[in-house]
């Protein structure tokens, strides 16, 4: 028997976010966002600056909630959620990848990937270390654990921080520009990790950028405009 279709992870329907602006004028940065996410997905959202990328981030990563529209998590709109039901949530099941790594400059490569595992519990907790650094090799870095960031290529800093997104297998993973402070070379190879790696786990990867090339290794592609997504062509 053929496996069955993905679980359904995140639905945006009609998804807007106005926010009022210090002279009491309403600013719509996105007005109709609808999208649907399954595990194992991976999505690119192309937008120029200003077109509301930070905004559709941060709501698909529970950090904000739709003015009007609908925006459910595993069924369950995001608008009935506690403060801290939606931090256990992104805590647990939503891994994120910026453009700065924001890598924690005092600890080691394996340091910063075992710091989200402090937050667990059981089994998780007491093998943090062990896990940490099996992700780590996952991602190439096996010899480089005591490393610390300022001793580490951009491109071995962002490896390091997909490890840390990863480290807890979250169901969705959020990449905010991840090649953006890297070459073109490194930051193709980064985008193939980050693409296998996420395969492998059966997260479902979405990838937010200003860079169509980035995009393009997604299996579906969306171009931000205007507050609303809007189908690329299907991926080859």
């Amino acid at each position: 028997m053929g496996a069955g279709p993905a679980a359904e992870l995140v639905r945006l329907t009609g998804v807007g976010r106005t926010v009022v602006l210090p002279d009491d004028e309403d600013l719509t940065i996105l007005s109709a966002v609808d999208l649907t996410v399954h595990g194992g997905d991976h999505i690119g959202i192309v937008g120029r600056s200003g077109t509301g990328k930070s905004t559709l981030l941060n709501l698909l990563g529970l950090l904000d909630r739709p003015t009007h529209g609908t925006l459910e998590w595993m069924g369950q709109d995001v608008r009935t959620l506690s403060g801290g039901a939606a931090a256990r949530i992104r805590g647990r099941d939503i891994g994120f990848v910026f453009q700065q790594f924001n890598l924690l400059p005092g600890l080691s490569a394996l340091e910063n990937v075992v710091a989200p595992l402090m937050y667990a519990t059981g089994r998780e907790f007491w093998s943090r270390r062990r896990i940490a650094a099996e992700m780590l090799e996952r991602v190439g870095l096996s010899e480089r654990l005591d490393s610390r960031p300022q001793h580490l290529s951009g491109g071995e800093q962002q490896r390091v921080a997909i490890a840390r997104a990863l480290v807890r297998a979250p169901r969705v993973v959020l990449a905010d520009e991840p090649t953006g402070a890297l070459d073109v070379e490194t930051g193709a190879q980064v985008m193939t990790l980050l693409d296998d790696v996420s395969r492998d786990s059966g997260a479902a990867l979405i990838t937010i950028t200003h860079d169509p090339g980035v995009a393009a290794i997604a299996r579906r592609r969306y171009r931000l405009e205007h507050g609303a997504l809007h189908p690329l062509d299907a991926a080859a």
